[in-house]
């Protein structure tokens, strides 16, 4: 019984997943994904990742110069398929943009940069909103079920990645400002005479006075410190 190996669809999600396995960053693998997208999902010609920063649409990983513009005008307009797809929680499908009354300036707007269709997915974790996958086609009509089926996965994958990128940076910024905190605490027990429990609560006791976070008054004390060095 064949295995599907051979079948062009599963060869290019292997290869996907052996070059997504080489990527360094988070950055790379989204463009991965993104440049997988707009390869293998039926009907799409463009892709891209739209993140949201307050009311802006910011382009993430474009695959084309038309996916950016359309992100801007989406900003512009504050207004879109993109914004909805967060809004909603879900997947929005254009299916042809001539005649669509939903957002009917971007829709002008896409047209004459040649896009006449579109899929956009969610991207979440959980309860975490990330962004958005969008996908443009040049055919009305050129996004099936399949398209969905394979843009549901890649937006999935994309997610995870966009998380688990995020809470990289939280463990490495919390790292960091464990060890600010364990040098201003050695600082204080060295010039005060003070043991460990109460060079802590020195600090805890000045980030509430002057209502600073923890991390910020250690790291005051000590750049403090090494400014009193360099002075000598």
């Amino acid at each position: 019984m064949p295995d599907g190996t051979g079948h062009p669809l599963a060869q290019t999600l292997g290869n996907l997943a052996v070059e997504m396995q080489a990527q360094r960053g988070s950055t790379d693998t989204l463009r991965t994904i993104v440049d997988a997208a707009a390869e293998i999902v039926p009907g799409a010609r463009w892709a891209g990742i739209s993140l949201i920063e307050g009311r802006r649409v910011i382009p993430e990983v474009p695959t084309d110069p038309i996916v950016a513009k359309l992100d801007d005008l989406q900003t512009e307009l504050g207004d879109g398929p993109c914004l909805s797809a967060l809004k909603e929680h879900g997947t929005v499908h254009i299916n042809d943009m001539n005649g669509d009354v939903r957002w009917p300036q971007f829709a002008t707007a896409a047209l004459q940069l040649g896009v006449r269709s579109l899929l956009s997915f969610q991207l979440f974790v959980r309860s975490n909103n990330l962004g958005a996958l969008n996908l443009y086609g040049t055919e009305a009509g050129g996004f099936t079920e399949d398209s969905v089926d394979i843009g549901v996965i890649l937006a999935q994958h994309a997610a995870v990645a966009m998380a688990g990128a995020a809470a990289e940076q939280q463990f490495h910024a919390g790292l960091a400002s464990r060890d600010i905190i364990g040098q201003a605490k050695g600082l204080l027990m060295q010039r005060n005479n003070l043991t460990g429990v109460q060079a802590f609560a020195m600090l805890t006791r000045a980030s509430q006075d002057v209502n600073m976070k923890l991390a910020d008054v250690a790291r005051w004390l000590v750049e403090e410190h090494e400014r009193g060095l360099g002075a000598d």
